[in-house]
């Protein structure tokens, strides 16, 4: 893509949220800085009965709108395709209210990335905040690291699962393509990114990590939430067996025990080390309770899962 082309393109970014933070305030003024413009902000607000949030928009006048979806219809596919049905423009940027742009250069690099005319979506790399702890900065090292690339069918027997994985934290998606594909599925209770770049890899398109494009975006989970997250991880691949059936993920999972440990003994960080076993049996678990969550009670799934709309669904 020319510069000339470039900047003829627009670009419109949709960002589900319940309950935001300062963060979200951090994220839309540096989208506002960006130096490719954005040309609007479409926010699909989770309704749970409280708008405390919404009168601090009004700063940013006509450039930011505001949709609601109920609580108990919310699902991370269908949030996001009624953003994206409401945008026109040729670039959706798919952002979560907790990811900061790490620079002004975010827009315009991600865009860079559809030079070919296959790329159907473009991811960017995830720096740790700086609270973030020693396992979740190896974590994102090893899932974003220094060098970008680009992934194809091509890829598959090199690359295994990770060849589809794509992140709704910050990707942004050829709007020509994502209509053609047939946008997120919904319903779903995970993993609609990666889904829909397994789609776009399968039908020839290529999907592409970004990693001069970034933003600030790491948590610091307890292992509750890791449970939790986890089982919604397994409930999702046993849901989607003609994505993840054949390409097991426990492979790259074992990948990054290997990476974490190796990292981890090199440092002397021992207490670190049995905390991340800890974490990594509590994910294991979650992940092998998900696969099987046909066979367990629907109240046993509700207490399990960061999802729990979507069971009582």
């Amino acid at each position: 893509m020319s510069q000339e082309e470039k900047q003829n393109k627009t670009v419109d970014v949709i960002i589900p949220t319940f309950h935001p933070d300062d963060k979200f305030y951090c994220l839309l003024e540096g989208l506002r800085g960006q130096r490719f413009p954005v040309a609007h902000v479409w926010i699909v607000d989770t309704v749970d009965g409280t708008s405390h949030w919404q009168e601090a928009l009004a700063r940013y006048g006509d450039w930011v709108s505001v949709t609601d979806i109920p609580l108990d219809a919310f699902d991370h596919g269908k949030a996001r395709n009624r953003g994206a049905a409401s945008s026109t423009a040729d670039y959706l940027l798919f952002m979560t209210q907790d990811a900061v742009p790490a620079n002004d250069r975010l827009v315009d690099t991600l865009i860079s990335s559809f030079d070919s005319e296959d790329v159907a979506v473009a991811y960017a790399r995830q720096l740790p905040a700086p609270d973030a702890d020693r396992l979740e900065r190896l974590a994102r090292e090893f899932n974003y690291p220094e060098d970008s690339c680009v992934k194809s069918k091509a890829d598959i027997e090199r690359l295994g699962i990770k060849t589809f994985f794509c992140s709704n934290v910050c990707a942004i998606y050829s709007r020509r393509i994502f209509d053609q594909i047939g946008r997120f599925p919904e319903d779903m209770i995970f993993n609609e990114d990666m889904i829909f770049a397994s789609k776009a890899i399968k039908n020839d398109y290529s999907v592409v990590y970004q990693s001069e494009a970034q933003v600030v975006h790491s948590h610091n989970y307890g292992l509750r939430k890791l449970l939790g997250r986890y089982f919604d991880l397994g409930v999702s691949q046993k849901q989607n067996v003609e994505v993840f059936g054949q390409l097991p993920s426990t492979k790259e999972g074992c990948r990054f025990v290997r990476f974490v440990f190796r990292k981890l003994k090199q440092e002397g960080a021992w207490l670190d080390m049995i905390r991340f076993t800890l974490q990594s049996a509590v994910k294991y678990l979650g992940f092998a309770l998900g696969k099987r969550y046909e066979l367990l009670p629907k109240s046993f799934c509700l207490f399990l899962s960061s999802f729990p709309g979507y069971w009582k669904r």
